[in-house]
């Protein structure tokens, strides 16, 4: 048993030896495809409660503390948020909220049943709009933890024994999303989103700790706005950091390479690693064509960096090229999809 460790071990460091890491940012489409021909884009918001859940909302806003038109003015800041971001971007040729119908759906369901496409395509079609950003639901959900511990006051005279009062307020905010598409009748996307907040007052006594808890309303409608901001991001490609290996051994001009890699100058390195892709030494061969698919990659030219790599790998039976044309080729299909968004 410690046999095979220790030649695993060995194994793992003869790999991690010939090769470094490098890091690069790469574009993913975005998580929801609206098709090109949306255009024209309108926001609405669905949130009111019934008159059959007025009185359960009313109790419910006195037990959880909840301000007087909190949820109201939350969900048309999230709204704003929504109708702003999407405003300052390209994508769209226009974006109106539609702030002139209401609607009336229950709070207490995790999403209110949609809208029919009778109605969606009646919205569009007298707003001149190719789709609905729908705001479906919007809640505030408070929890409140009361606490005191004995302290030191400090007094002209001296410091005297006293007791200090906390009140810890927790407040969750929760936005329910749909974009509704009425030339293919389907519902483009379907998201929740919850952001919480908490706030802290202290005092000598329980009024003057709860007093700290003002501008709570405020702090609701910030994050209410980011709500709506954070779903816009849904419709737009973004990046995230990836990680990749190259060899730094072979032959010396692996190793100048390697040096002028780690001094960012990727191009020159390539010189150098595509000298050595005619190598007579089949296995300094593949890796020189393994590095020359990660320089094309780092410079955007994912086809020919497609090419090395399926030459490392079917010439040269390099082992790590064959994971690498799959992570290739799926990056070429996204990439493809971020072209069209």
């Amino acid at each position: 048993m410690k046999r095979s460790i220790l030649i695993l071990l060995s194994v793992l460091i003869m790999v991690s030896c010939k090769t470094n890491e490098l890091y690069l940012n790469v574009v993913e489409p975005a998580p929801v495809q609206i098709p090109s021909s949306v255009q024209n884009v309108g926001i609405i918001n669905r949130f009111l409660p019934t008159d059959e859940t007025k009185v359960i909302d009313a109790i419910d806003k006195t037990l959880s503390l909840e301000g007087k038109n909190l949820d109201k003015d939350g969900s048309a800041e999230s709204v704003r948020g929504l109708a702003d971001e999407l405003s300052g971007n390209v994508r769209f040729a226009s974006v109106a909220v539609i702030d002139d119908i209401k609607f009336k759906t229950s709070g207490f369901q995790s999403f209110p049943t949609p809208l029919t496409w009778e109605i969606v395509e009646m919205i569009c079609a007298e707003k001149n709009t190719d789709a609905l950003f729908a705001l479906e639901r919007y809640d505030t959900d408070t929890h409140v933890n009361y606490s005191s511990r004995k302290v030191e006051i400090k007094t002209p005279v001296g410091s005297i024994p006293g007791l200090e009062h906390q009140v810890d307020m927790q407040t969750v905010v929760e936005t329910g999303w749909r974009i509704y598409h009425p030339s293919s009748k389907s519902i483009l996307d379907e998201y929740v989103y919850d952001e919480s907040i908490v706030f802290t007052g202290k005092g000598v006594n329980p009024l003057v700790a709860a007093a700290g808890l003002i501008g709570r309303k405020d702090a609701v409608n910030q994050v209410s706005n980011k709500a709506g901001r954070e779903y816009a991001m849904r419709i737009l490609p973004y990046q995230i950091r990836v990680s990749r290996d190259y060899y730094v051994k072979g032959t010396d001009n692996f190793k100048i390479a390697t040096r002028r890699a780690q001094l960012g100058k990727w191009d020159e390195a390539g010189e150098l690693w595509e000298k050595e892709t005619n190598n007579s030494n089949g296995k300094i061969a593949g890796r020189a064509c393994y590095n020359m698919a990660i320089i094309n990659e780092i410079n955007g030219d994912l086809n020919t960096a497609l090419g090395w790599a399926q030459k490392a790998y079917e010439d040269y039976n390099n082992k790590l090229a064959l994971n690498y044309v799959r992570i290739l080729e799926n990056r070429r299909y996204k990439d493809d999809i971020v072209k069209a968004q």
